[in-house]
């Protein structure tokens, strides 16, 4: 196969508002119930003054964006399977709040063919475009059995 699935430069994008809702369906999935994620008066004593959201969330968030960026491509997979072999340079560089709007950006920024593997940049941005978070995703595409 002389082309990829995807090139340096595709990109998708995902927006979502952090409710509540979020913040106690993943505590209870991760049973991450730390109180800067779910006690407001302790964190209002904090140098936050409210709670934060888990940083693992983004990255929950991320997922979104590689399955979407996959969904892009999907008729065009062959006799291959994308699957995540992971994030590297993960940093979480500011608070998300309930209330924030978070816009993620998905940008594949190389693609290794003889390994069949895509790494891509996220870049994670609240309502007020302020850098919140960033990684790189590395997606594989497996060969299919038989």
């Amino acid at each position: 196969m002389s082309e990829f699935y995807v090139k340096p430069g595709d990109s998708v994008t995902f927006a979502k508002t952090v409710g509540e809702t979020d913040i106690y369906l993943f505590a209870g999935i991760t049973g991450d119930f730390a109180v800067n994620h779910v006690n407001e008066q302790y964190m209002a004593r904090s140098k936050y003054g409210r709670r934060i959201a888990h940083g693992a969330l983004l990255i929950g968030f991320a997922s979104t964006c590689s399955s979407m960026m996959i969904e892009k491509c999907h008729g065009t997979a062959g006799d291959e399977t994308p699957v995540s072999l992971g994030y590297d340079k993960v940093r979480f560089l500011g608070p998300v709040y309930i209330g924030d709007t978070l816009t993620l950006t998905y940008t594949i920024s190389e693609v290794d063919l003889a390994k069949r593997r895509s790494r891509s940049d996220i870049k994670v941005v609240n309502q007020k475009g302020e850098l919140v978070g960033v990684a790189q995703h590395i997606l594989a595409w497996v060969k299919d059995k038989g």
